[in-house]
């Protein structure tokens, strides 16, 4: 305990932030084995306004603010110590979106984030002009649909970056991006590490043609690499941060990155062939590549490693949103009826009951839990739809059962393109708000994946943490290890984790189950034209 009083005092400590969908997590790191040792978080949700998923600018800095003063109380209810300098920092977001600027800084549009399938026509073009697949939640997809629109901010934009940049460059005063982020806005050349030059050229032909007053490469933040310093924190961005004043300007700041590049770095996944998948209110799959795939899929994002490795990656909008809603209805009819049960265990009991005793097919009960658009089935916009055979046995156990396994059927399709390029993954490691349950998430995603899942203990902090590791990258690879060598010689000498390898019962039930979710995809599409508000 002394000895943590006393790196904290004297600022050795090293502090991530990420912005997820629904939490902002802050994480401050022992320096001597990156364990947490404090922690502040802010809940907050998207809101659906003009038709677009969005959070407004206020949200960003009231939520920051209030989060970076919990981990404050908790510093110092745990250690009687004021947290007044750390030694790097580091900023996470949801990768993609859209946040655009002119040249005084002003905010020109509706923040947009990745959860947005507005982009269909934009992402169409690009991909058919670049032959590289250009997903629709791309911050560049955002950027040419606003054009493709004749919105009236694009010839003002200056700058244009994601959540993370931008709450960086207002904490810095520098305009860049961890290189993992990056590729979510642009394509990036593995070999230059940097925003491909042949794309840069098509798409500058097409803003020409549109009359805008600018070229790409003047609006796209500079590509950093992890370990790379993107800057220090100003006087004006530490009280951004902490409006109290305590917080000292100064320290070193690592490239900001999206939530897929602190999912790597949280579960050791960034050397070739290792992989990961981060599931909550979205799920996307991060598999290594050893080489380029043969041929555009327009299921798979072609993206990087925080320090510049290939990456293949399956994206799906919707994950855990329409099973916690389920959850949350469960919740409600226990306060009707007056009975106390935690969230915790009331979690518990309905995803064990489901493993334990669900029917491995869900015994024909099939659910689509999309909230928003699916990209990857092509369903446009969300509508939620339960549908059971007459004779279905419907119990807690089938039902809780058929909305785990839809939370990974888009996901499910992805990783099968990657099984039909001979992509080959040593170890798969989960992460998210699906693996809070011991053994339930694991269980089930190793059956439908079919290969064996490992989940660490470490895995529960998230990219947060993860962040946080890549800020202490940055002050302290004194023996300038690549960041694979570092996280296995450093941060994970000594982790523990659990394998579950697949059942076969249960691979072969996740499978029937998928063959109805893809017959009966037609009913999901036409809900959406059917159930109009």
């Amino acid at each position: 305990m002394s000895d943590i009083n006393s790196l904290i005092l004297q600022g050795k400590c090293s502090l991530g932030i990420e912005f997820g969908s629904t939490r902002i997590k802050a994480v401050l790191i022992d320096p001597t084995n990156f364990a947490p040792v404090a922690q502040g978080s802010h809940e907050w949700e998207n809101r659906l306004e003009n038709g677009l998923w969005t959070y407004h600018i206020d949200d960003i800095w009231g939520g920051l603010q209030h989060c970076y003063s919990e981990l404050v109380k908790d510093v110092k209810e745990k250690y009687k110590a004021d947290l007044k300098a750390v030694a790097s920092l580091g900023i996470s977001a949801m990768m993609h979106g859209y946040m655009a600027f002119d040249k005084d800084d002003n905010h020109l549009a509706q923040f947009r984030t990745w959860r947005n399938s507005n982009t269909t026509k934009a992402a169409e073009l690009l991909t058919d002009t670049f032959q590289f697949n250009i997903p629709e939640r791309w911050s560049i997809s955002h950027l040419y649909q606003c054009i493709l629109d004749k919105e009236e901010h694009v010839k003002n934009v200056a700058f244009f970056t994601t959540l993370a940049g931008y709450v960086h460059y207002k904490l810095t005063g520098q305009k860049v991006l961890g290189i993992g982020d990056a590729a979510g806005m642009f394509p990036i050349d593995s070999y230059t590490k940097n925003y491909n030059e042949k794309y840069l050229m098509q798409f500058n032909e097409i803003l020409a043609k549109e009359n805008m007053p600018y070229k790409l490469e003047e609006l796209l933040p500079k590509v950093l690499c992890a370990g790379d310093n993107a800057g220090t924190l100003t006087e004006q961005g530490a009280k951004l941060l902490d409006p109290t004043g305590n917080l000292q300007p100064g320290c070193i700041l690592c490239p900001p990155e999206g939530d897929a590049g602190t999912g790597m770095v949280a579960t050791n996944s960034v050397a070739v062939r290792t992989g990961n998948v981060s599931a909550g209110t979205s799920i996307f799959a991060m598999v290594v590549l050893e080489k380029a795939l043969s041929k555009l899929h327009r299921e798979i994002d072609n993206v990087t490693t925080p320090d510049g490795m290939q990456v293949a990656m399956v994206h799906a909008n919707n994950c855990t949103s329409d099973l916690n809603a389920w959850v949350g209805l469960f919740a409600d009819f226990l306060k009707v009826a007056n009975i106390k049960m935690d969230m915790n265990t009331l979690f518990k009991t309905l995803y064990e009951e489901a493993l334990n005793n669900g029917a491995k097919d869900c015994d024909g009960i099939i659910s689509y839990g999309y909230f928003s658009g699916e990209n990857i089935t092509s369903v446009p916009e969300g509508r939620p739809l339960l549908a059971r055979m007459p004779n279905s046995n419907f119990n807690i156990a089938n039902l809780f059962r058929a909305n785990l396994y839809t939370s990974l059927g888009a996901i499910k399709l992805g990783m099968n393109i990657l099984k039909s390029e001979q992509v080959k993954i040593d170890k798969l490691l989960g992460h998210g708000g699906l693996f809070k349950t011991p053994r339930v998430g694991q269980s089930i995603m190793a059956d439908a994946l079919n290969t064996p899942v490992w989940v660490m203990t470490t895995a529960g902090e998230g990219g947060a943490w993860g962040i946080a590791v890549l800020a202490a990258y940055s002050v302290q690879n004194t023996k300038n290890e690549s960041l694979s060598e570092f996280l296995d010689n450093n941060v994970f000498k000594d982790a523990v984790g659990e394998k579950i390898d697949p059942d076969k019962a249960g691979s072969d039930g996740f499978d029937k189950f998928l063959e109805r979710y893809v017959l009966c995809l037609g009913i999901e599409k036409q809900a959406v034209s059917c159930l109009k508000r």
